[in-house]
């Protein structure tokens, strides 16, 4: 793989360096980080093995790609030496809400520019990764993105305006399948349960249906229906579900977070 720099130390490059360690796609040797404040990469590098970088000049000098993963707010304020810095470099940006038009702003001499939008689960290579490229990838670029966003599970490659919908699905999706992993122990918890056993049952419950359906390839609604009897437990549960207007209620969720992501997202 070619030299990776990582610009920030956080949650998802530590999920991206670990990943590519793990599978072996680089060489601690093949990747560097850096922070400004320092403490975070250096954790990150004496974890890893990665070389830590104690300058901008010094993480960029040696790399091909660059791969932006600090906090989004901050790319405004981002050192205006990145600029010639990361002339002639792959740049792929993990940065929530920002699109290719700002990258380039802040990267303007680089050879291409990818946003990506990663979930959660990317922290144990369980996630799913949406991609755009700003013009078509080489063949070794290609193979690079398709590497490092592998590293956090599975990767998929869209229109830049498919990506606002993705963040509501994928990303904020995640943070509604825990609510409701929540709301069950509650209930759990309600019907009797202890809260260990609560908490047991409804994260295998969700991990067996999520594999059942990853396996079987089945709607989710033949599945429902497999497992509903007439005048059963689960048809009276799903009725109060109905009642309750349960699938219009997570579309309002979705098309909420939908559109406070195109608001974020909005070039300023």
């Amino acid at each position: 793989m070619s030299k990776v720099a990582f610009l920030g130390a956080g949650n998802m490059a530590s999920a991206i360096i670990d990943g590519l360690l793990a599978n072996k796609s680089a060489l601690p040797t093949d990747l560097s980080c850096y922070t400004p404040g320092g403490r975070s990469a250096m954790a990150l590098a004496t974890r890893t093995g990665v070389t830590h970088a104690k300058s901008l000049p010094d993480l960029l000098r040696d790399c091909d790609v660059l791969l932006v993963a600090f906090k989004p707010q901050h790319l405004a304020q981002a050192d205006p030496a990145l600029q010639e810095l990361t002339a002639g470099k792959l740049v792929i940006s993990v940065l929530s809400g920002k699109k290719i038009s700002s990258l380039q702003r802040v990267f303007p001499l680089a050879r291409n520019w990818v946003r990506a939008m990663p979930n959660t689960p990317a922290r144990i290579g369980a996630g799913i990764t949406a991609w755009v490229a700003q013009s078509e990838l080489t063949s070794h670029d290609r193979s690079t993105v398709e590497s490092i966003l592998g590293a956090l599970g599975r990767a998929l490659e869209l229109q830049e305006n498919d990506l606002d919908a993705v963040t509501a699905v994928s990303a904020s999706g995640a943070g509604f399948v825990f609510e409701f992993a929540g709301a069950m122990r509650s209930a759990a918890e309600a019907a009797g349960l202890d809260p260990v056993t609560a908490k047991l049952l409804v994260v295998e419950t969700l991990l067996g249906s999520s594999r059942l359906m990853a396996r079987t390839n089945e709607e989710p609604e033949s599945l429902r229906d497999q497992v509903t009897s007439p005048n059963g437990t689960t048809l009276a549960g799903l009725n109060r579900l109905k009642t309750g207007n349960f699938r219009e209620l997570i579309q309002d969720a979705v098309l909420a977070a939908k559109a406070r992501a195109g608001e974020l997202s909005q070039d300023t």
